[in-house]
């Protein structure tokens, strides 16, 4: 049984003047029929399902409709057309550093997330020290929340959200949060909570951490779905060649043409760096005092003797 189902869900957003005019305009505009409204849909017609302990990448450029899904999954906002269906407890982490407090410090701080989240004081007097050990920041804890880097922040909201233990569990962004040695700490807390059986959706602009984490992947362009699959390695393939070339695929066809081409194009680059390598190492051994060539070329022979041997 799917534990998340969405069924050809469209969500449509209205843009209009009203905040520009006011209200009594706004009246007057409708009353003769001159007040103009500008139909937008975020998302068209989606449609994907996944079982327990499915890790879902969802990739596409700005402006895809990736986040306002998310929104609609978590239960923020409702699809204007089709359904979602899920099944259990559902953690979304969004916009990490939002929802702080300027003011307190970084320990007054967890304290109101923890309990924004749901955590008693005796389940946050436990965890404290190892939020705070996990988020490197045990010389910041008495610091006003507003003097922190962004990093920082956003280390300890992630922190604190890694506390969850939900049946769907919602990652936008949130994986290239710090520094590099902090995101593989991160990345490796999430391949922790997913191993034990939580269902994940993960956005991302790194292609990496899509083939690296994710068993299934959904392809979207301007709120249109490109495709769905478990065939990850075959769309990322594609979706790196579309981002070079801008052709976006109209069919499955189109798509293992796309991998294809980005195979050809890894190998070519792949053959163009290991002739300027010899070239290199040609150039190199050309300018070597004639005494030095042959106590390397000694060196190398005695190399593959020793391999042979």
């Amino acid at each position: 049984m799917a534990i998340l189902k969405a069924d050809n869900v469209s969500i449509r957003y209205f843009t209009g003047d009203f905040k520009s005019i006011g209200l009594k305009e706004y009246v007057v505009r409708k009353l003769k029929g001159n007040y103009k409204v500008t139909e937008f849909w975020a998302d068209r017609n989606i449609s994907f399902q996944l079982e327990k302990g499915d890790m879902l990448g969802i990739i596409g450029t700005n402006g895809a409709g990736k986040s306002t899904l998310l929104k609609a999954i978590s239960g923020i906002m409702d699809p204007t057309e089709g359904s979602i269906h899920t099944e259990g407890s559902i953690a979304a982490l969004l916009e990490l550093a939002s929802g702080f407090d300027g003011d307190l410090t970084v320990r007054e701080n967890t304290y109101l997330r923890g309990a924004m989240l749901g955590y008693t004081r005796a389940f946050m007097e436990e965890t404290y020290h190892s939020i705070i050990a996990f988020a490197e920041l045990e010389d910041f804890q008495d610091r006003p929340f507003k003097q922190l880097s962004s990093g920082m922040k956003s280390r300890l909201a992630f922190s604190i959200a890694c506390l969850v233990e939900p049946d769907i569990l919602i990652l936008d962004e949130v994986l290239a949060v710090g520094d590099g040695a902090f995101r593989k700490k991160s990345g490796e807390k999430m391949k922790q909570i997913l191993s034990g059986g939580v269902t994940g959706i993960l956005v991302s602009h790194s292609v990496s951490q899509v083939r690296e984490m994710c068993n299934k992947i959904l392809w979207l362009d301007h709120g249109k779905q490109v495709g769905f699959t478990d065939n990850v390695k075959l769309y990322c393939d594609a979706y790196e060649e579309f981002l070079i070339t801008r052709k976006l695929p109209g069919s499955e066809k189109e798509i293992g043409a796309l991998a294809e081409k980005h195979h050809k194009r890894l190998q070519k680059r792949q053959e163009t760096l290991q002739k300027d390598q010899e070239q290199s190492l040609l150039e190199t051994l050309q300018n070597i005092e004639p005494e030095a060539a042959k106590r390397i070329a000694a060196t190398v022979l005695e190399h593959f003797d020793a391999c042979e041997g």
